[in-house]
């Protein structure tokens, strides 16, 4: 059924949810280039009025993919709480809007009904709320994960480690662990994105990290960011690994190009937990981002953010212990400036906790994008407002592998300084016995990762 509304003397009609949620969405070059954005700005107030009305009800009953012709959609819909989202379907979006943000309503009652909420409902809303909305109300929202150690504890901000090389040098390697180290990051994970995807070479630096976190006695976790089946296959071989990584994507034709489904991932949850080096209860860890499905043709009419919402609700499935939000990586042909990577990393942040995710955030950037380093840090410093559980730590902002702009260590040890946040409790104890960090606050020898070339390790004690 069609769906109108008339402003500033004009009549608007719709002829579907898909479009409605499209042109409802803050200007991004993606939905431009995908032609499903909004035509004008009137237009755009339209479609958020009509948007406004609907009820969530209306939202579940029209997914933007049918249940019938998607994997992501079917896993969504059969994993929803139905007494949950029974006591919720009669709110219209606004009235769901309204009652996020309301002083009244706290960070447990949002956890409550989140197991009631489809992908849709979580876009739709936050398609109507600004950036500071955005903020306020994922800050509300705190989702804790626990792998070797936790994140995302009230009052923490945890980052990963992200020491890549070129050429896989597990030498090289240690030695951008070891600076990360000294700075205060890695309670997140230490992840690597290898250059070359192999078992091989996953074994290789799996062992590696996993080796020297033992020698060190680090309250942290390994990850070798290859694909899931490469990862699978190395720790069959007996590779020591703490979870299993994957980038994943709102439609289930997507998740075929990126060689995943459901039951992929269902073995490989299975499989680190009988075999991995934690014990979790939290064992995988994702990466999602706008964009990914247009990009890759497997957008089936529908907007970007809407398709990253669906991401989260597949990802829900899992329990992950980390989410990592990499809007930005793929470049202008999807989010055109600063503006629109800090609106898209805003929106990506609330709807993830909203849907129950433990949400990290890297409002990254690529060379080639209208954006620069104040861009990024106006980013960083809202998503650390609105409560993001971690960050990258790259060194020097600049990954020489994959040629991207990143957070350095310099911005982790500055953003806990600015907002009085801690490393994960473990992690903390960690730094103060290292002598790298006393009451929250880095000391002199911080940044200078020779200290541990004058330091036994413990496990040689």
């Amino acid at each position: 059924m069609p769906w109108t509304t008339r402003l500033f003397g004009k009549h608007y009609t719709f002829f579907s949810i898909k479009e409605i949620l499209a042109k409802a969405s803050e200007e991004k070059s993606g939905d431009v280039f995908a032609k499903i954005a909004a035509e004008s700005n009137e237009e755009r107030i339209a479609a958020k009025r009509v948007l406004a009305e609907l009820t969530l009800k209306e939202l579940r009953e029209n997914p933007v993919i049918p249940y019938e012709e998607d994997e992501v959609t079917r896993v969504i819909d059969d994993g929803l709480c139905k007494g949950v989202y029974n006591s919720i379907s009669h709110m219209t979006v606004a009235e769901f809007r309204e009652w996020l943000l309301s002083h009244g309503t706290a960070g447990e009652d949002i956890r409550r009904i989140s197991v009631g909420l489809t992908a849709e409902m979580v876009s739709a809303v936050a398609k109507l709320m600004s950036n500071m909305d955005l903020v306020y109300a994922a800050s509300k929202i705190r989702v804790v994960t626990k792998n070797r150690t936790e994140i995302g504890l009230p009052g923490t901000l945890s980052y990963r480690i992200q020491p890549n090389h070129p050429a896989d040098s597990v030498e090289g390697i240690l030695a951008s662990v070891m600076e990360g180290l000294s700075y205060g990051s890695g309670d997140a994970v230490i992840g690597i994105n290898p250059n070359e995807d192999t078992v091989e070479n996953t074994i290789k630096l799996l062992n590696a990290t996993y080796d020297f976190i033992m020698e060190w006695a680090i309250p942290t976790q390994n990850c070798v960011l290859s694909h899931v089946t490469t990862q699978m296959k190395a720790v069959e071989k007996g590779a020591k690994a703490c979870m299993f990584f994957q980038s994943i994507a709102g439609s289930e034709s997507c998740n075929k190009v990126f060689g995943v489904s459901a039951s992929i991932l269902d073995e490989a949850l299975d499989l680190i937990k009988r075999e991995g080096y934690a014990a979790g209860p939290n064992l995988m860890y994702f990466e999602t981002g706008q964009g990914s499905e247009l990009s890759l043709e497997s957008h089936h009419g529908a907007d970007m953010q809407t398709l990253e919402a669906r991401t989260y609700g597949f990802g829900r499935r899992y329990m992950p212990f980390m989410v990592n939000n990499v809007s930005g990586f793929i470049g202008p042909e999807t989010l055109y400036d600063g503006k629109q990577i800090i609106r898209a990393s805003l929106e990506d942040h609330f709807m993830g906790k909203l849907i129950g995710l433990p949400m990290g955030m890297a409002p990254c950037y690529t060379n080639h994008v209208k954006v620069d380093q104040n861009d990024q840090e106006n980013a960083i410093m809202l998503l650390a407002m609105a409560g993001a559980n971690y960050y990258m730590g790259v060194p020097g902002s600049d990954d020489c592998m994959l040629s991207y702009q990143d957070t350095s260590y310099h911005d982790d040890a500055t953003l806990r300084e600015l907002l009085g946040l801690r490393p994960a409790p473990e992690f903390e104890k960690w730094l103060e016995d290292m002598g790298i960090m006393k009451d929250g606050k880095l000391t002199e020898i911080a940044g200078d990762p020779s200290l541990f070339s004058k330091i036994t390790p413990p496990g040689r004690r």
